[in-house]
This record gives structure tokens, C-alpha cells and sequence, in this order.
């Protein structure tokens, strides 16, 4: 039986068994197809502490996994295709290794982007198509980007993209942003942003050394015409990936699962959550890799009491 098993390698759950390895837990760390998380999708990183030239999220993600290994987790790739909170302790299926059992659960299982699903969109990733702009907006300074959305993320993206950009275009498939009154008044009061409503996505234009533009359907003419940009940044919504939870832990209305206030703890004892998977708000890899100290330490205490227990009894 493991002291703690944590399920996902994004900087959230890679912090989390830096912490719990250091202090010989020798947690067990599951990683899916895409280990490291969405920072492995992303070139150059530069707003992370530490790195005054920056560094590649690939790099970063390795070196964090190399971290936790020199003191002793364990790591194991493949899905969970089940977990048991029903009792203590916790039963997890996971590919490759069957049923395992754990004390603790430190779900880093992180949110995914949602894509647009078009021609050139996927080649392009980390070439210009993103879905962060406080992320990558700086590498765009002087330049025109779109924007595809027309919600709120989409506008305050579209606005704190003008900081860097010459122009701004916001590409939405309806006439009607579905984004709040404050968020629209602002947007339009800037001079930076133009706007291409009723216009539908259907391919990104790119070449040997990255995306021209976006090329996108006249709802009203039925033409196509395309949108000269050196970025494009989807900013369409998250969603976090807690499916395979089968409804045993306390989510929002969106599925990000719910901690108690100042903690990571979940409705579950001894079930934890970090990063993206339940964060609605920031989406950093700081806040994410910090969210994912508090959960190693909430583990590391809970198992204490549940070892200091034993010994009263």
C-alpha cells in the first residue's frame, strides 16, 4: 500500500511529489500520455521564477520530474480507469499495474484547453496558436493577433493581448458576445480591438515559420476571407478532466473540483486537489506548482494524524 498516490505531472503534481518524496513518503506519481502537462505543449517560458533567460516548458517539466525522482517517487505512465473513494483505504485501477491501494489521493489531473478543431490548428500549437495569453502574449509584442471567443476569458484575453499588440482582432461566430456588459464595455472603449463578429474559424494559415492568419466563414455572405496574424489565441473555455472520478468528489457547475477555503482538501478525507483541476481563476504554472506544495503538506499532516490515531488507540 502506498502513503500517497498522485495522479497527474503538470507542475502542480510534480511539486506535490518533490515535497512528499522529500519527506520519505515515496509517493507514487501516475502520468497519463502527455506527462508534464500542458507546459510540455508550450515553447519558451519565461515568466516562471527562477529562469532569467527563460526556459522551454519540455525542460522545465523534466527537470521538476527528475527533481522528485532523486528523492525517491515512484512513477508509473498509463490511465486510471477507476478510483474507490468508498473506503479507506482508496482503490485505484490503473493500467499496467492493476489495482493498487493508497492512504491518500493528490488529484493534479490539471483542466485542457478547448480547441477549435480546424485545419493547421493542432500543427501550429507553440507556433502561433495558443490558448494563454498571459503566457505567451509577450512573444506577439508588435504584432496583429486574433482572438476566437466571446465570452468573458475571450475579452479580458483580448484586452491584456493590446498591451503587446499592434491590433487586436476578436473572431466570434455569432453578432451577440455572450461576455458580461462590463467586460464588452471595456473591450469596445479599446482602440486596440477590432472586431470580425459572425464569423466562423474553419482553417489557420501558417507557413514553414508559423501562423499568417485564420481563415473564417461569413455567417451573413457565406465568403470566406481570411485574417492576417502572426497569433492566434483560442480563448473558447477549459475543461477540467475529473470524468474519471465518477462523481465521488464535490465539483463546481463546470466540473473543477471544489477545496475547502485556504486548503486543498476535498469533501474526501484524505483526498487532495491541486493546480489546474481546480483552479478557475489564475491557470499559472507558479500557482499551479504552489497549490501543489499546499497539497503535499495537507497530505503529509493528514497522514500524521491518521498514524498518531493509531497510536493512541
Amino acid at each position: 500500500m502506498y502513503k500517497s498516490v498522485i495522479i497527474g505531472t503538470g507542475p502542480a503534481g510534480l511539486t506535490a511529489a518533490i515535497y512528499l518524496a522529500r519527506a520519505n513518503m515515496n509517493p507514487l506519481i501516475i502520468e497519463g500520455p502527455q506527462p508534464g502537462g500542458q507546459l510540455t505543449t508550450t515553447t519558451e517560458v519565461e515568466n516562471f521564477p527562477g529562469f532569467v533567460d527563460g526556459i522551454q516548458g519540455p525542460e522545465l517539466m523534466d527537470n521538476m520530474r527528475k527533481q522528485a525522482e532523486r528523492f525517491g517517487a515512484e512513477f508509473h505512465t498509463g490511465w486510471v480507469n477507476g478510483v474507490d473513494m468508498s473506503e479507506r483505504p482508496f482503490k485505484l485501477n490503473v493500467e499496467g499495474l492493476g489495482e493498487i491501494v493508497a492512504e491518500t489521493l493528490i488529484i493534479s489531473t490539471g483542466a485542457t484547453a478547448k480547441y477549435l478543431g480546424i485545419p493547421g490548428e493542432q500543427d501550429n500549437v507553440g507556433r502561433g496558436v495558443s490558448t494563454c495569453a498571459t503566457c505567451d502574449g509577450f512573444f506577439f509584442r508588435n504584432k496583429e493577433i486574433v482572438v476566437v471567443g466571446g465570452g468573458d476569458s475571450a475579452l479580458e484575453e483580448a484586452n491584456f493581448l493590446t498591451r503587446f499588440a499592434s491590433k487586436v482582432t476578436l473572431v466570434h461566430r455569432r453578432d451577440e458576445l455572450r461576455a458580461s456588459k462590463i467586460m464588452q464595455d471595456r473591450a469596445r472603449a479599446n482602440e486596440k480591438i477590432q472586431w470580425a463578429l459572425n464569423r466562423t474559424p474553419v482553417e489557420i494559415v501558417a507557413d514553414e515559420r508559423g501562423v499568417k492568419g485564420i481563415k473564417v466563414t461569413n455567417n451573413v455572405t457565406g465568403e470566406e476571407e481570411t485574417i492576417e496574424a502572426s497569433g492566434v489565441f483560442v480563448a473558447i473555455g477549459h475543461h477540467p478532466n475529473t470524468g474519471f472520478l465518477g462523481g465521488q468528489i464535490t465539483t463546481d457547475p463546470n466540473g473543477y473540483i471544489v477545496t475547502n477555503p485556504g486548503t486543498s482538501e476535498t469533501n474526501v478525507p484524505g483526498v487532495f486537489a491541486c493546480g489546474d483541476v481546480q483552479d478557475t481563476r489564475y491557470r499559472q504554472a507558479i500557482t499551479a506548482a504552489g497549490s501543489g506544495c499546499m497539497a503535499a503538506m495537507d497530505c503529509e499532516k493528514y497522514i500524521e494524524s491518521l498514524e498518531h490515531s493509531k497510536v493512541v488507540l
